[in-house]
């Protein structure tokens, strides 16, 4: 675990599934003090878009290539996609009938720049930066001005 250059711990939140929702990530430098919140809420989404989503704009606001990463989640949906490879064997199959692909093809792409873990851990465990997290997530998706998860409320509300 010492070898990694950042943490940076997600949560994604549904009120209602799909309905408001939002995520949270909280992003440490191993090693420093030095952390950072980011945080958004989408109007019609659901809780594995946001829990992805997280990990996405976790990942995205990394400014140098190649970084030695620990993502820590909740999200079964995420880390097994990940840590099992099935996200490897959806994108072979062209994500063919697959939720979320636009995420997916997302992430990838940025997962690809760097050296990336990933860490299962039990929410509302009592785990600071999870709850955290939860709590940011939570708080985007009551917020009143709310993005529009264009590419869920055009394409995958067909699969639903």
């Amino acid at each position: 675990m010492n070898s990694h250059q950042v943490h940076i711990y997600t949560d994604g939140a549904a009120k209602g599934n799909p309905g408001n929702g939002g995520y949270g990530v909280v992003m440490e430098l191993v090693g420093s003090p030095y952390k950072k919140e980011f945080y958004e809420g989408f109007r019609l989404t659901t809780n594995n878009r946001m829990e992805l989503l997280a990990v996405i704009v976790g990942l995205e606001k990394l400014k140098n290539p190649n970084m030695k990463v620990l993502v820590i989640s909740d999200s079964k949906y995420v880390v097994d996609s990940v840590e099992k490879k099935w996200v490897l064997g959806w994108e072979k199959k062209g994500f063919a009938n697959r939720k979320n692909s636009d995420l997916w093809k997302r992430f990838l792409k940025i997962y690809r720049l760097h050296q990336v873990d990933f860490k299962w851990i039990k929410g509302h465990n009592n785990h600071p930066q999870n709850e955290r997290c939860d709590e940011l997530a939570v708080y985007a998706s009551g917020l009143t001005n709310l993005s529009i998860d264009a590419f869920y409320e055009k394409e995958d509300s067909k699969l639903l």
